[in-house]
């Protein structure tokens, strides 16, 4: 709500008269600001150009001027031209059939179209072609038949009439939409079709309010609508420029009795102009301009000087009003030192993701699933995902910087062993459609790569060298023990004949020790990693070195306590050997 105040103004004859003003900056001395008696105050906004309901002046625009034609296609086109990727486990077969399909009832090109006239009428719709189906009943994708879909039929706003009296009550992102949409007879050469909302892909212009919807009978606004003033004010700019070329050089001639010979008319009248189209010839055969002696000629140049600046403002409106930077509405990069538009691109494309995200992307994944029940005959896997492909596209010298920092990347984590070969490969093929490097990484690649990593004998369990390389923590080990260290000796004053006999008794179990100690590993060594053929048991092996997480290490347990219990299990059960 806008609040207003009275203003107390005191006049030459001495009385208080009451005025309205508005909350903002005024100046009634000197008539400045919205309210005072300027020529400010008179300008406010009006509906009065509602140029999306007249289709017909809307088409004469889209025709006769360039810049609309742009407006409208630019954004559409750079929607659809660049496609999807698809990013699932299904079998490449079943993906070229899908991409084939698409080709084949050119799905982007019918995209384009609707995007197009939505944004030129305010609304637009793409139906859902069905062998045999019931166009007024609901769409149920399981039930569409092998090789049913037919492609779609672009319809704009003036072709069909939505149903008013019947809206969607269920909620969702439709409610309050039109349940049923009737293509009007008007539309020559299409049939009467009644098609049911959940059949047809709908696309609005510049989304409304509410009531402003209902009265462009609830689709959106033209594109056109919020451009058309600065649109007239460009064009007029533009061609008053042109006007002036004709005006560029300018030629006086100053005759004596002029005058006196027009008004004289006859023979006099004859000869004055009879002399300027002889002067004209000749200036134009042989650049000579004749003239008596009394008469004068002057030229005057037209200058130019701030008029392409006055174009650019203009030009500049232009853009911020369709929201296409003047690099890709005008081709031309913005003035100054280094600047390659190349910023303002990356920001016009991001903005056109968005679009895709929030336009394109749903219907594509009502689509998909269609042209899947179509053509696979089934319905998409739940890993099925898509991505918009990249509008930017980068340079070669890009695309290597990026091939050899990724390919470095992959080749250290594969070489320390994080990854399998199958998943190097995936990445691989996965950074080719970005770059274009690797691109003959095939299915049976990472197939054969996958069977590799499974038959693949870790490290440690390999024969080609000594276990003592593999696995430098059983080295330890498998060495023989170090001699067992002797007491300290004391001096001589500080013995005892009782401290005498017990350092012979220790030295005795210590000797005791290290030969049982010794035999241990010695069995160890000719049981543990041998089975009862005598072979190598690397499976032995295996669970002595793989990691505490994978052979379930209790918590807390240590890994003597672990090994204890495999070399307990594994020695064989003679009594003497214990």
């Amino acid at each position: 709500m806008t609040l207003k105040r009275r203003q107390r103004l005191t006049t030459d004859k001495n009385f208080v008269m009451d005025k309205k003003v508005k909350d903002s900056f005024t100046n009634f001395n000197s008539k400045l600001g919205l309210g005072t008696d300027n020529q400010l105050s008179g300008s406010y906004y009006s509906l009065n150009n509602m140029i999306s309901r007249n289709h017909v002046e809307l088409e004469a625009c889209y025709r006769s001027s360039w810049l609309v034609g742009a407006t409208v296609d630019y954004i559409a086109e750079d929607m659809t031209k660049c496609g999807v990727t698809f990013q699932t486990e299904m079998e490449p077969d079943d993906v070229q059939k899908m991409q084939v399909s698409i080709s084949q009832h050119a799905i982007w090109e019918c995209f384009c179209d609707t995007i197009k006239w939505a944004r030129l009428y305010g609304g637009a719709i793409a139906v859902i072609l069905i062998d045999g189906a019931k166009y007024d009943t609901p769409l149920e994708i399981e039930k569409v038949g092998e090789d049913k879909f037919q492609g779609l039929l672009v319809l704009d706003r003036w072709m069909i009439q939505p149903s008013f009296d019947l809206l969607i009550k269920e909620m969702g992102k439709d409610l309050g939409m039109p349940e049923f949409y009737q293509v009007i007879p008007a539309a020559t050469g299409i049939p009467l079709l009644k098609v049911h909302h959940s059949r047809v892909l709908r696309f609005d212009g510049i989304k409304l309010p509410y009531y402003q919807k209902v009265a462009e009978n609830l689709w959106g606004l033209s594109v056109v609508e919020r451009m058309l003033d600065r649109l007239m004010a460009y064009d007029s700019a533009s061609l008053g420029a042109a006007q002036l070329i004709y005006k560029a050089y300018l030629r006086v001639i100053q005759v004596e009795g002029f005058r006196d010979a027009l008004s004289t008319g006859g023979k006099e009248e004859q000869a004055v102009i009879k002399q300027f189209q002889y002067m004209r010839q000749m200036q134009s055969i042989e650049g000579i301009t004749l003239l008596d002696a009394k008469d004068t000629f002057a030229t005057h140049v037209y200058n130019f000087s701030g008029v392409s600046d006055l174009l650019m403002q203009f030009g500049q409106q232009i853009s911020g009003a369709t929201e296409i930077p003047l690099v890709r509405l005008f081709g031309q990069s913005p003035a100054g030192l280094s600047s390659t538009g190349e910023a303002d691109l990356r920001n016009y494309y991001d903005a056109i993701n968005k679009k895709q995200e929030n336009q394109l992307r749903p219907k594509l994944d009502k689509l998909f699933k269609i042209i899947s029940m179509s053509t696979l005959g089934k319905s998409l896997p739940e890993d099925f995902e898509f991505t918009f492909n990249p509008l930017w596209q980068m340079n070669d010298s890009e695309k290597s910087n990026i091939t050899t920092t990724d390919a470095a990347s992959i080749g250290n984590v594969f070489g320390a062993g994080l990854i399998s070969k199958e998943v190097a490969l995936k990445e691989l093929l996965q950074q080719s459609r970005l770059t274009g490097r690797f691109t003959n990484i095939t299915e049976k690649d990472i197939t054969k790569a996958k069977e590799e990593d499974e038959n693949k004998v870790p490290l440690s369990m390999s024969e080609e060298k000594p276990l003592e390389e593999k696995a430098p923590e059983l080295q330890e080990e498998q060495q023989e023990p170090e001699e067992i260290p002797k007491e300290e000796s004391l001096s001589e004053e500080m013995k005892t004949p009782e401290m005498e006999k017990n350092n012979t008794k220790d030295r005795i179990s210590f000797r005791d020790i290290k030969d049982k100690w010794l035999a241990a590993k010695k069995i160890v060594r000719n049981n543990l990693f041998k089975d009862a053929e005598g072979k190598s048991n690397t499976e032995m092996k295996r669970l002595l070195l793989i990691t505490n997480k994978e052979r379930g290490v209790k918590e807390g347990e240590s890994d003597y306590e672990f090994h204890k219990e495999i070399l307990l299990s594994s020695l064989p059960n003679k009594t003497d050997d214990k």
